[in-house]
């Protein structure tokens, strides 16, 4: 996967460790602290940059495995790290001064003086956004501070507390934050009866849907609730953000760079969307329309259903 992104027009690769220091740590996702050498190497030889995610929060009294990563990635030399919680990224600065950090949208820094706190304290350099913010409320928010500012465009629409979600802990043995996984595998079920189906998040119904119906990986966030005798999503939608006609507003508004989701999907996703977005940008810098390049990607959205999320802001 991260070769498909790199081929298909990325700049830059976040990847992860086989552990739960990251957000995706999944089975069969991530690499060996022993791959990381050769993947820098290989990345910089076609002129991309490979990023190690850091981004889960360190355990209490166990923060070993997260000190162990960083130590890892800057051995590797990557070109950095992207971190949320504090002690990672005191450890990191501290031990490893020379090791550029990023600061993850975990930390759900959405103000100039959140992201001041970041950069004088830690020496951050760029900062992921969280999804909440309108390209309005970007502009005025990047003539503020004196980072590199990082807007996801496609993929997953997570905004509960900004990444630093914990609901999936309710219901299974695991959350994002904590072990790096949402809604893991072995705790969803799907059964069918009477022409429907319904999606179970260990024992929860998360969703019923009817044959044929689009439906997308059952989490609690995206899963429906009775309220008031009605079935509705109170959390989020089960949509897919894409922001690709956002691009040349965002770029106004200071952007350094746009982000996309692909650590949790296969080799053709990523390579289609990387692509997709190479083409854009291209088109963008070359003056040229992107809105011919937004239409690869539709099938590929969650539930086939996209939004433009918080960028537009059309609940106001």
């Amino acid at each position: 996967m991260m070769r498909a992104a790199v081929e298909g027009g990325a700049d830059s690769v976040y990847c992860g460790l086989q552990d739960e220091t990251n957000a995706r740590n999944f089975p069969g996702l991530n690499l060996e602290a022993a791959d990381l050498p050769a993947a820098v190497r290989w990345t910089r030889e076609k002129g991309g940059k490979l990023l190690l995610a850091i981004n889960t929060f360190a355990r209490a009294g166990n923060t070993a495995a997260w000190q162990k990563a960083v130590d890892s990635a800057a051995r590797s030399r990557v070109n950095a790290i992207i971190a949320a919680d504090l002690g990672v990224l005191a450890y990191a600065h501290s031990v490893w001064p020379d090791l550029r950090l990023h600061l993850s949208v975990q930390a759900a820094a959405g103000t100039p003086q959140a992201i001041a706190f970041y950069a004088q304290a830690y020496g951050v350099k760029r900062v992921v956004l969280p999804r909440v913010l309108s390209v309005e409320e970007i502009a005025r928010l990047t003539k503020s501070v004196d980072v590199e500012i990082e807007a996801f465009v496609y993929g997953g629409l997570c905004v509960m507390a900004e990444g630093r979600c914990a609901l999936s802990s309710y219901a299974t043995p695991g959350s994002p934050n904590l072990t790096g996984v949402c809604s893991p595998p072995e705790s969803v079920s799907f059964t069918e009866a009477h022409g429907t189906m319904t999606s179970r998040l260990g024992e929860f119904a998360i969703d019923h849907h009817a044959a044929n119906e689009p439906a997308g990986y059952p989490t609690l966030c995206k899963g429906r609730f009775v309220l008031d005798e009605k079935p509705s999503y109170l959390f989020e939608d089960p949509v897919s953000l894409n922001a690709m006609d956002m691009l040349a507003g965002l770029r106004r508004a200071g952007v350094t760079a746009v982000k996309v989701e692909g650590r949790q999907r296969g080799k053709a996703y990523v390579s289609r969307v990387a692509r997709a977005f190479r083409l854009a940008i291209d088109a963008l810098e070359a003056g040229e329309p992107t809105a011919p390049y937004a239409d690869l990607l539709t099938d590929l959205a969650e539930g086939r259903r996209e939004t433009s999320g918080a960028y537009k802001k059309s609940w106001r």
